[in-house]
């Protein structure tokens, strides 16, 4: 009969995840990120005219109001760029890690054997510039535990590939 046993473990030896070294997002995923955010104020702008245009009482208000919106989103893309530069991705021999955050930073790290399904995703804007998105699912959920965007499609392929191979493995 064996003994139980329940011994400390010495957390100054555990290899640590910040000394690993993060890839970064592909340079043009940059040029996505501002594509949508030209979007999203132009959608924004278009409202915001057509809602003092039609309401003639406010219309002493739209230039304010636009201004008020530039602003808005040149914060929006500043703090964007920002946490771009944040953004990085790793493989490890038992995980799968991502890092972001301007902030406060996170780190999520998903050992393979948690992986159910890989799936490649890619926008329309993103397919424009040869770029994917690597989602991973784990088990519990209807939605991704983990999305790596700005990749390279080719590369991106090549991830899933090795993902779906160690999801293999392990079965």
């Amino acid at each position: 009969m064996d003994t139980f046993t329940n011994h400390l473990i010495d957390t100054d030896t555990l290899p640590k995840f910040e000394d690993v070294q993060f890839t970064r997002l592909h340079p043009k995923y940059w040029r996505v990120i501002i594509i949508e955010l030209l979007i999203t104020y132009v959608i924004f702008a278009i409202i915001i005219i057509c809602i003092f245009y039609f309401n003639t009482e406010l219309e002493n208000y739209t230039y304010q109001s636009l201004a008020g919106l530039s602003l808005l989103f040149t914060l929006i893309f500043l703090f964007r760029h920002l946490a771009f530069g944040k953004k990085g991705y790793a493989f490890r021999e038992h995980d799968v890690l991502f890092k972001s955050g301007l902030i406060a930073t996170t780190t999520t790290i998903i050992p393979y054997n948690r992986i159910q399904h890989v799936s490649l995703h890619e926008g329309f804007i993103s397919r424009q510039y040869n770029l994917a998105q690597i989602q991973i699912f784990t088990a519990g959920g209807s939605s991704s535990d983990l999305e790596i965007p700005g990749i390279l499609k080719d590369k991106a392929e090549n991830i899933k590939q090795l993902l779906m191979g160690k999801i293999k493995i392990q079965l």
